[in-house]
């Protein structure tokens, strides 16, 4: 069988700057406008009033990482997710140093809008520390 590539899609209630928000997080980019547009801005502009920031997408400029898409509903986000995102921001790293990085990781997310919600210390052999957060929107992401 044939590996497949995914895309993780985001219900949101505001696309445009929630793929912002995850493209500063991971180091995306929103891909090029369509054909035709020189900028998202300019084509946004071209659509009716209320299809204007009904979806956005951020993508890993290497190629290599799942493409995120957000798409705009109406109602709001009102349980915990099912699935959510591990940033992985220190592999390889362990105790002190490594809750350091992820502390150091939080602050800046903090800064972009993201909420702290917990710390888990390292204890569990397959467990080596990490942070929950939630997005600018709730949904929730651990720093690994």
């Amino acid at each position: 069988m044939d590996v497949r590539q995914i895309q993780v899609t985001f219900d949101c209630a505001d696309p445009r700057a929630l793929s912002l928000f995850w493209n500063a997080a991971l180091g995306y980019e929103l891909p090029p406008p369509p054909p035709g547009f020189g900028s998202w801005d300019e084509f946004s502009e071209s659509l009716p009033p209320e299809q204007r920031n009904s979806a956005s997408a951020s993508v890993d400029p290497t190629g290599a990482g799942p493409r995120l898409f957000f798409q705009r509903v109406p109602e709001p986000k009102s349980v915990k997710n099912r699935v959510h995102l591990d940033v992985r921001v220190a592999p390889g790293l362990e105790g002190d140093e490594r809750m350091a990085a992820l502390e150091a990781e939080c602050e800046r997310l903090m800064a972009l809008g993201a909420t702290r919600l917990a710390r888990y210390e390292p204890a569990l052999p397959m467990s080596h520390g990490f942070l929950v957060l939630q997005d600018p929107e709730g949904n929730e992401l651990c720093l690994d």
